[in-house]
């Protein structure tokens, strides 16, 4: 059997070096930190989403850069397959709206640990803090790495490093430079599934405010609506997060790196215009002697309050029986689109994964192969890859890891 080389102990890393080890290849996994999964330790705010339980349809479709490239990995280990397989280990889950998956104890060092365990019992060789530098590559073919302890002779090599995204995890951008030195194309790199800065102070004054189920649409320059979804929102010191927005982000970051977008919320989705109109008036003939500020603290979030009364332009200490009929009318158009300026998002050190890196096109999707060098694998979030939020981004990890480990 092979002697392989699994550079990086991220999700990707780890999946490769039990599915290696599992066929009988002799594994050696090195990680730069002294811990295995640190990147996905923090992930999904330290629960782990480590899939979505959703139809084969909807995986696919979740895939925003390359989804054809994936449908080999897919359809080898998909996100049914992985349930099963972290059940197997003994890692209970659970199955949240939206069809997201988590480990039933909601810790991310769960998962971790049943890797770990696995690895380790099937006799796999671990090396932490060690740093690879360097690929080595000979006539075409790559025949090892070289660590600052020198050089490690394998027979395959697996570069699972990570993009750029939280840097202090360590993802640095190591495999971009391993895949330049095996003649790869890497495409632009750019911070994927961030938050997005806003230019109104809003979003700092109601900083911490989570909304659950809000609308929410995206307009470009034009003032043509180009992308909407629904769910849930954060509003941050500097702008907006959450599911709805890094969904959003993800599939507009190019053209949010050229220019401004309007963002526009409606607080009350389930009601139209003129249904919230009435309840509105209701609420307002009710209480005629109620502050204006009380009103709106039946209809809104108490952080949200005072900046609806600015934007208004009204009294908070007016009562309900002196709001006009054309304060009424703007309350329920503010409620329903509530305007936010974009001017770009978060940078790697807020942003989820990467977009862009090594050019799938030189990448054999049923293998994950190099085309260009023998024996040389890229599997992760170092490919021209990325998903959706929701799980979907680790899916294509453990996808992409288990196709490539089953065919060394």
């Amino acid at each position: 059997m092979s002697k392989a080389v699994i550079v990086g102990g991220g999700a990707a890393g780890m999946m490769a070096a039990v599915i290696a080890a599992e066929k009988g290849h002799r594994v050696t996994l090195m990680e730069k930190n002294e811990k295995l999964g640190k990147k996905l330790f923090i992930t999904g705010k330290g629960r782990c989403n480590i899939t979505n339980d959703c139809e084969k349809e909807a995986l696919f479709n979740s895939v925003v850069s390359n989804p054809k490239f994936m449908y080999s990995a897919f359809n080898a280990f998909s996100n049914k397959d992985t349930i099963s397989f972290f059940e197997t280990l003994g890692l209970r889950t659970k199955t949240e709206r939206g069809m997201r998956v988590f480990p039933a104890s909601d810790k991310s060092s769960d998962v971790i640990k049943v890797l770990e365990k696995r690895i380790r019992s099937l006799g796999a060789e671990v090396l932490l803090n060690t740093s690879v530098t360097d690929i080595l590559i000979k006539d075409g073919v790559c025949t090892g790495v070289k660590t600052g302890d020198g050089e490690i002779f394998a027979d395959k090599v697996i570069i699972a490093t990570g993009g750029k995204s939280y840097p202090l995890t360590g993802s640095t951008g190591d495999g971009y430079i391993f895949a330049k030195k095996a003649g790869h194309k890497v495409t632009e790199i750019r911070p994927g599934l961030a938050p997005l800065k806003i230019k109104e102070d809003y979003p700092a004054r109601m900083q911490g405010l989570s909304l659950r189920n809000v609308s929410v649409s995206f307009f470009d320059k034009d003032n043509k609506k180009i992308y909407e979804d629904f769910g849930e929102l954060l509003f941050t010191h500097f702008g907006v997060s959450g599911p709805v927005i890094l969904s959003g982000e993800s599939i507009l970051v190019k053209k949010l790196a050229k220019e401004e977008m309007r963002l526009t919320i409606d607080f009350k989705p389930a009601l139209d215009e003129k249904k919230l109109d009435a309840r509105l008036i209701r609420e307002l003939e009710e209480s005629p002697k109620r502050r204006f500020k009380s009103v709106l603290g039946a209809l809104l979030p108490a952080s949200a309050v005072p900046v609806f009364i600015d934007i208004l332009k009204t009294d908070p200490q007016k009562r309900s029986c002196e709001i006009s009929v054309k304060t009424r009318k703007d309350t329920v158009k503010l409620l329903k689109n509530f305007s936010l300026t974009v001017t770009g998002t978060g940078g790697f050190d807020e942003a989820i994964i990467t977009q862009g890196g090594v050019d799938i096109k030189e990448i054999d999707p049923k293998t994950m192969e190099s085309k260009l060098c023998k024996n040389l694998f890229f599997i992760g979030e170092v490919l021209d890859v990325d998903a959706l939020t929701g799980g979907f981004n680790l899916q294509t990890a453990w996808s992409g890891a288990c196709v490539c480990a089953k065919n060394i």
